[in-house]
């Protein structure tokens, strides 16, 4: 038995939450509604005028690892904080919400703990200004192969896909846990950073991973057209697994050249932050415990349905309990 089920690597940014109208937002010059990357005087401008102020862990992957370790799931995360307020914070909270942050805090760092400034209208609005910070100089000194070779699965996230020293993080992570008997994985995360490294992006593909996740707009991008059958054929050529999220036309699934189009039921969102991360969830933890891969797109999409049904990335509820009422434990 390995030592984790699912080992995560990502962006470590702490999630910083705060009410605001929108006279603020017109006055603090913030762009309503959307996610903007600031830099670091910015960061550290709109963090001081925060009135009461929530923190949570967030970054893609990890959200992903805390719907996997609210399915009950051994769980790891590799990712970069500096050791300061927010860093310790983060890596506390990882650690209580059951998933083991194994890089510590990193002391004398010179760029901060990265964080995402998200205010909130009160017509729910959410308006982000996220910091990169210390966490996108993630490099393969950081990928501990004590870890990642004794992982059943493990999960990269493509934002972080960014830089030289990223790119060797993935492929030391990749190989090392294959190495070891585990899959090895990649959800696309942003169409833009295909464009940027398309050709790194597609070597990875299809030379290091066993599977790959991404929406549409993501798929499409690897090879630059709008044909979206045919790019999953192609990539469906290239990795064993491929897993495109079509938003309420559903779930196709291409394995091992074999195709499985899951159906979902289209709601309204109150909050459609995060639904591809519990999406990713709930298909990987069907994926780890052995199930048909129609089952592994329904509990993804069961999992992606709690997490727009409220405010924030992160599930509420019990997923094995929803996954029971569905019939899929």
């Amino acid at each position: 038995m390995k030592r984790y089920q699912v080992t995560g690597i990502g962006n470590a940014i702490v999630d910083v939450i705060s009410s605001a109208d929108d006279s603020f937002l017109a006055h603090m010059g913030i762009e309503k509604g959307i996610m903007q990357l600031v830099e670091r005087e910015r960061a550290e401008t709109l963090y001081g005028a925060m009135a009461h102020r929530t923190q949570a862990p967030g970054g893609s992957v990890a959200n992903t690892l805390a719907g996997i370790g609210n399915l009950g799931l051994r769980t790891a995360f590799i990712g970069r904080v500096r050791d300061d307020t927010l860093g310790r914070f983060y890596a506390d909270a990882m650690v209580e919400d059951g998933t083991d942050f194994v890089n510590p805090p990193v002391r004398g760092a010179e760029l901060p703990t990265s964080r995402s400034m998200i205010f909130v209208s009160p017509d729910g609005e959410r308006s982000m200004n996220t910091y990169l910070g210390i966490s996108a100089s993630l490099s393969a000194e950081e990928v501990d192969e004590a870890v990642t070779g004794h992982t059943e699965v493990m999960f990269l996230e493509g934002y972080l896909f960014d830089t030289d020293a990223s790119k060797e993080a993935f492929l030391k992570a990749a190989r090392t846990c294959r190495a070891g008997g585990g899959k090895a994985g990649i959800a696309i995360s942003d169409p833009f950073c295909v464009e940027r490294h398309r050709e790194d992006f597609l070597r990875l593909i299809e030379n290091e991973l066993d599977f790959v996740i991404g929406n549409e707009a993501e798929i499409r991008s690897l090879y630059q057209n709008d044909d979206l059958d045919a790019d999953l054929r192609r990539v469906g050529e290239a990795c064993p697994l491929v897993v495109c999220t079509r938003s309420g036309d559903g779930v196709s699934i291409i394995r091992q050249g074999q195709r499985t189009d899951v159906p979902v039921e289209k709601i309204v969102p109150m909050d459609a932050t995060g639904a591809g991360d519990q999406f990713a969830a709930g298909f990987l933890y069907g994926y780890v415990t052995g199930h048909d891969m129609a089952t592994c797109g329904r509990m993804g999409a069961v999992a992606a349905r709690e997490v727009i049904s409220h405010y924030g990335p992160r599930p509420e509820a019990d997923l094995k309990e929803l996954f029971r009422n569905h019939g899929l434990m």
